[in-house]
């Protein structure tokens, strides 16, 4: 388990692009074989990836950072497939999870376990848990299910598709809030103009580009901005009083995941272009 704490709207203005990578940027969550963890001091956000190969792998607890026997004993977690089949086991239930399959585990369901179907092509299983009130049953969300909502413009570059997939009007969760959003092609722009939550910490996860591809993350305050050069399957780490936009060299996908103080999609607190520099 890592832990970050991160800097203040006014310390990280000071930054080098290595100190602000170092801060914002998860860079290696997925490692075969491997259960990888971040805790953040942002309203307490693990963020979380495990690549199962020939043996299943166990989330465990962190007693420094939790004080907890198990995982869920306080928290709930949404966790999706980015990569090949796979499935995940809560006590003695299994649920199977294809390829941008989502699974909501709420709080005091169990061990966790992370099993691929294939060791060739194994699962890669993305996770982002925050601390939980109540406990509510695991759901498993089918990509198709989960409701689309198209938005953006060819003219703008930025014609894009939003699934929420844990959402109040869809899955029910203490605080957590997730889904992903998918450019279509000719499309690189998302969020612009671009908003701040300041009662919640967002988490991103890009996936889906290809080698030669990247993104350019914009992150800061509206006066004060900074960039993120992003490649796949790379996470950043939104706090509330920064902006989170971006453009990419070609279309992309990205995991959204939110935990804070409401649930409310809409909450947010927009800014215009003008107000960016």
């Amino acid at each position: 388990m890592e832990v970050r704490n991160l800097p203040d709207k006014e310390s990280y203005r000071r930054m080098t692009t290595l100190e602000l990578r170092r801060a914002f940027m998860l860079d290696n969550l997925f490692r075969p074989g491997k259960v990888s963890m971040v805790y953040c001091d942002a309203d307490r956000a693990i963020v979380g990836g495990a690549v199962p190969e020939k043996a299943p792998l166990k989330l465990h607890a962190s007693k420094k950072e939790m004080a907890a026997e198990v995982f869920t004993d306080r928290r709930e977690l949404g966790i999706i497939n980015i990569g090949g089949a796979g499935s995940i086991s809560l006590g003695d239930s299994e649920f199977v999870l294809r390829k941008k399959d989502m699974l909501y585990v709420g709080k005091g369901a169990g061990k966790i376990e992370f099993t691929s179907a294939h060791s060739h092509q194994p699962a890669i299983f993305y996770f982002v848990s925050f601390p939980a009130h109540a406990s509510l049953p695991a759901t498993l969300i089918r990509a198709r299910q989960a409701r689309p909502n198209a938005i953006g413009s060819r003219d703008a570059a930025n014609r894009r598709t939003i699934y929420k997939y844990i959402h109040p009007d869809e899955t029910r969760s203490c605080q957590l809030v997730m889904g992903l959003t998918e450019l279509e092609k000719g499309s690189v722009w998302n969020t612009m103009p671009p908003h701040t939550h300041q009662r919640r910490t967002e988490v991103y996860l890009y996936f889906g580009l290809d080698p030669d591809s990247l993104v350019v993350h914009l992150m800061g305050t509206p006066d004060e901005t900074r960039h993120l050069i992003v490649r796949n399957n790379q996470a950043i780490i939104s706090p509330s009083w920064s902006i989170h936009s971006g453009a990419a060299t070609r279309k992309y996908s990205f995991i959204w995941a939110m935990g804070g103080e409401n649930q409310d999609f809409a909450d947010m607190d927009g800014l215009s272009t003008a107000s960016l520099s």
